[in-house]
């Protein structure tokens, strides 16, 4: 850059140089030869004007006796030789014959083929003074016509310019040493001013390419006041903003990039070639599948619209798909930026929300049944006594009585356990914690249960160590725990069974396990059994009581306190459950110390 504007300075200078010398020397050359020529004619036409008439008249009256008029006009001429500036070098006079133009005198020898007819010479001839020439001729020449003793004669004055062509050449060769000296000049003040002009803008290129590559920390220093100078602020401004717009653009791109990268909808980009240009991980989880620039949107989307309908959509088209049982809803959308443009397809993972619709749906369902079956009977039960009253016997009155109570419990029974859950669901069940023996717990469920399983003839036994810590805990959840999984034991194992309720410590854990030899659970059935209103024989439960949220109910009093309610594997038949619980107890916001 530097070494082209100092050529195209220096060129401009000498260029500058060279034409005001041009454009002088030609104005100067032809100014001395324009005036030199009007000094001719006005040198001449005041020799034979009114100042001297005498002179003219001298010229035109001839002498007594005279033979010769044009040696005598030529002695005239050669005494008035001062006043017609003739030298007899450059310029001479001849005297002409006035009606053939041949010369008859003159003060120097006729030229080689005599004198030439000019356009002066000829006008002249024809009466009239001859004063016109031309600026490129080489020669300057006046003829003026005179009439002598009845003779005509032409006056010829003939200059041949030498004069103008020695200043011209003399004035030729000054414009050629200033010329040479303004070129000098020229190249040593374009260099220093291409000096002054090149540093800062170097410098303003230096801080440009850095710029470029990224860099706006440099600031130039502001060396002057002019235009550069302004232009150099300018220049440290624009950086300093363009530092701030490109960290600005850089965190929302960041922000953005791990928007897209961490959020747990798939985005999947196509250009207008339907080619991959951008899948974030989700994309490709949620299908199964990695993405490369081979995929094509027909190989991908194709099943659900055409390219060209989803690019033409603008509100953008939805459908759907199933993957490795996920159900997934899919939003394809156009996009276009500047000459850029394609298909956007937004991937959404809806298979908790259906399954939740679907849990919703059997919740209300099988609440529905619950509370219809009680509900029927009751209805029954109270239609049977209010047509035959005073017609029953009192023992079937009483016995009717007492199933719509009975009923009426259950139907109570029920409507607690699903307040209990919503409570839980909602977040409104606090826990009271208080400090209280786990073994002291755990042997008073033995105690309140002993008495039903003997009922039914079941062997209970108990066995834990001599020594258990506190416990922070709801010791009335906690006892409802418990009582649910021993109650369960001793309902489904078949009368004259083996129940064992144990306890222990592990590490900062206590717990209580339960093992029975009834019924058990079927390997299908294991994974369902914490599930509100599932259960495995349903005419049993209901012939039992069991509502089905039991241990819905225990499992989440569980986890609350962040604790743990599972099955056990076992060989042998019947079925073990085993509750755990931190000593420290939780550390949730909604527990509260009582």
């Amino acid at each position: 850059m530097r070494r082209s504007l100092h050529i195209k300075l220096v060129l401009i200078m000498v260029l500058l140089i060279v034409s005001l010398m041009v454009v002088v020397g030609a104005f100067l050359m032809n100014s001395v030869t324009g005036y030199y020529i009007d000094e001719f004619y006005q040198q001449i036409a005041g020799a034979f004007g009114q100042d001297n008439v005498d002179f003219v008249r001298d010229l035109q009256t001839a002498t007594e006796g005279e033979e010769d008029g044009a040696a005598m006009v030529g002695e005239l001429l050669s005494a008035y030789a001062g006043v017609l500036g003739v030298d007899g070098h450059d310029r001479n006079y001849y005297v002409l014959d006035g009606a053939t133009g041949r010369c008859l005198a003159g003060s120097a020898a006729e030229p080689d083929g005599g004198v030439a007819i000019t356009p002066n010479i000829s006008t002249a001839l024809l009466g009239e003074p001859g004063f016109d020439s031309s600026v490129t001729a080489d020669y300057m020449d006046a003829a003026i016509p005179i009439t002598r003793g009845g003779q005509p004669y032409i006056v010829y004055i003939l200059d041949d310019r030498e004069t103008a062509r020695s200043l011209n050449g003399e004035m030729f060769n000054l414009i050629m040493e200033a010329l040479v000296l303004g070129l000098i000049i020229s190249v040593l003040l374009s260099f220093l001013l291409s000096k002054t002009m090149v540093t800062p803008l170097q410098r303003l290129t230096d801080g440009i390419e850095e710029v470029a590559r990224g860099d706006f920390s440099r600031k130039l220093e502001v060396t002057s006041g002019d235009e550069i100078g302004q232009l150099t602020e300018s220049f440290n401004a624009m950086a300093r903003q363009l530092q701030t717009t490109v960290a600005a653009v850089e965190n929302e791109r960041n922000k953005l990039d791990t928007l897209f990268l961490h959020m747990a909808d798939g985005v999947v980009a196509f250009d207008r070639k339907e080619r991959v240009i951008h899948a974030n991980p989700a994309a490709g989880r949620l299908l199964g599948r990695s993405f490369t620039q081979q995929d094509r949107y027909g190989d991908l989307f194709g099943d659900l619209f055409p390219f060209e309908q989803a690019e033409a959509a603008p509100g953008g088209l939805a459908g759907s798909r199933t993957v490795d049982g996920r159900y997934l809803e899919l939003l394809l959308a156009p996009y276009a930026r500047a000459n850029q443009g394609g298909v956007l397809v937004l991937i959404h993972d809806v298979t908790e929300q259906r399954k939740a619709e679907q849990m919703r749906k059997d919740f209300v369902a099988n609440v529905s049944h619950e509370l219809r079956t009680p509900l029927t009977n009751i209805k029954s039960y109270a239609e049977t006594l209010s047509d035959g009253v005073g017609e029953l016997p009192p023992e079937m009155e009483q016995r009717f009585l007492g199933v719509i109570l009975n009923e009426s419990d259950r139907m109570t029974h029920i409507l607690q356990d699903l307040l209990t859950l919503s409570r839980f669901d909602s977040g409104r069940s606090e826990l009271r914690l208080t400090w209280f023996p786990f073994a002291q717990a755990v042997d008073d469920t033995y105690q309140a249960v002993l008495m039903d399983a003997q009922n039914h003839s079941h062997t209970v036994e108990l066995a834990m160590p001599d020594h258990l810590p506190k416990v922070r805990a709801d010791r009335e959840r906690v006892m409802q725990v418990m009582m649910n999984i021993v109650s369960n034991a001793i309902k489904y194992t078949p009368d004259g069974g083996h129940i064992v309720i144990s306890a222990g410590l592990a590490k900062d854990r206590v717990w209580m396990e339960v093992d029975d030899n009834g019924i058990g659970i079927p390997e299908g059935d294991r994974e369902r059994i914490f599930e509100r209103f599932y259960r495995v024989d349903k005419a049993r439960s209901r012939q039992s009581g069991g509502t089905g949220l039991g241990l819905s109910i225990a499992q989440e009093i569980m986890l609350r306190h962040e604790g743990s309610l599972y099955l056990v594997d076992k060989d042998d038949p019947g079925l073990t459950i085993c509750m755990e619980l931190p000593i420290q107890g939780p550390r949730r916001e909604d527990a509260h110390e009582d």
